[in-house]
């Protein structure tokens, strides 16, 4: 589709053409995740942001007005979202580190939680993980090893050891979810940084 097509797809959008929609989203989904992982170097996250931004193109498509082409727009606008997590991530290792650094500090006043209780908490999360996830997880926190020492010692692929370690942390943020600032503790500082 050439740009001159490509606005009046997006001038279609705009008039609540869905099947216009459809096609832009099908046209471009799987280039932008492809784009936006290689920023966040995670398919997850990135996945997420471009679904994100998809609903709210449909939602504000009567806001947007396009000045380059339509396919720069996609583009810039999920790097734009991207480069706000990062940001966004890079506040929130910030504020628990300087919450490390306060000896102040008073878990019992954060999130309603304890240290007793986040970390028997964070031990049964970890202990629920499949057994194999587990143990790729414990490597990689426990043991300090990299994943290319973890997929030798298992004799696995290190795409297969980045897969578990991904699953596992998306479990334990779900297990983990009122213990929000505990977690981001936990994960930023009990081994290496993934």
């Amino acid at each position: 589709m050439n740009p001159s097509e490509e606005k009046a797809q997006f001038e279609k959008i705009k008039n609540n053409d869905e099947k216009a929609f459809e096609t832009l989203f099908h046209s471009y989904y799987g280039q932008l995740c492809l784009f936006a992982s290689r920023i966040l170097q995670d398919d997850d996250s990135a996945e997420e942001i471009v679904q994100d931004f998809f609903v709210k193109l449909w939602d504000k498509r009567h806001d947007f007005s396009i000045e380059t082409s339509v396919k720069s727009y996609l583009f810039r606008s999920v790097k734009n979202l991207c480069l706000n997590l990062i940001e966004h991530n890079a506040m929130k290792l910030r504020y628990a580190h300087s919450v490390l650094a306060n000896k102040k500090y008073d878990p019992s006043l954060h999130d309603g939680f304890n240290e007793p209780d986040l970390a028997q908490k964070i031990e049964n999360c970890i202990e629920s993980l499949p057994e194999k996830r587990r143990v790729i997880f414990k490597m990689s926190r426990e043991e300090g090893l990299k994943y290319r020492e973890i997929a030798d010692k298992l004799n696995i692929s290190v795409k297969t050891v980045e897969t578990h370690m991904g699953l596992a942390i998306k479990s334990l943020r779900i297990c983990l979810k009122d213990f929000r600032t505990g977690l981001i503790l936990f994960l930023y500082f009990s081994g290496k940084k993934f």
